[in-house]
């Protein structure tokens, strides 16, 4: 007897309309890479500096997604099969890299620098403090969670809803809280 392969029920029913092939053809060649079968929803935003942005085969951008490359030497990478969820925003001021096979919930926010706040100075006048932020292979994002500048999360990682990462994430862990921390394991 064989066994069936899981369905994805998300990507089963995801229907390539006319509107979508248009997006794909006016995106694609703004993009320093844009695979092939890229789905881009409705009210999708790529700023900036586009020619910095990659996304391989098979991703797929919902609704209201945003990205940004913030200065010409930021980049952004999406692995293939990954998907990004309604009004999901990355923001890279140095290097965002998502792996292949990745699930971003809505609402997720990724982002690579914040401001400095030292004292004598206006916050407004102070440059931004950066580090890269790179997700791995097959990672859960969950609705609302934050992913913060400097932060690895490993491969196979779930993020719990509305978990604010401030510090890496091994292989496999689960993570969860403010600021979050490991709450378990996958088995």
């Amino acid at each position: 007897m064989e066994t069936e392969k899981p369905v994805n029920q998300f990507r089963e029913h995801l229907k390539f309309g006319l509107l979508n092939h248009i997006r794909y053809l006016y995106f694609k060649p703004l993009l320093g890479r844009c695979g092939k079968n890229v789905y881009f929803d409705k009210n999708v935003q790529l700023f900036r500096f586009r020619k910095n942005i990659s996304i391989s085969d098979d991703v797929v951008l919902k609704e209201g997604v945003k990205v940004c490359t913030a200065n010409n030497d930021s980049e952004i990478s999406i692995g293939a099969r990954t998907t990004i969820g309604y009004h999901t925003y990355i923001f890279a001021s140095d290097k965002i890299s998502i792996g292949s096979d990745c699930l971003i919930a809505p609402f997720v926010y990724i982002v690579d620098s914040d401001h400095n706040i030292e004292k004598e100075q206006k916050i407004n006048e102070q440059p931004n403090d950066v580090a890269p932020v790179k997700i791995g292979e097959g990672v859960w994002i969950a609705t609302g969670a934050k992913i913060l500048k400097g932060v690895e999360i490993g491969n196979g990682a779930v993020v719990a809803a509305g978990a604010v990462v401030t510090l890496n994430v091994n292989d496999f862990s689960i993570v969860g809280g403010i600021p979050a921390k490991v709450i378990g394991e996958r088995k």
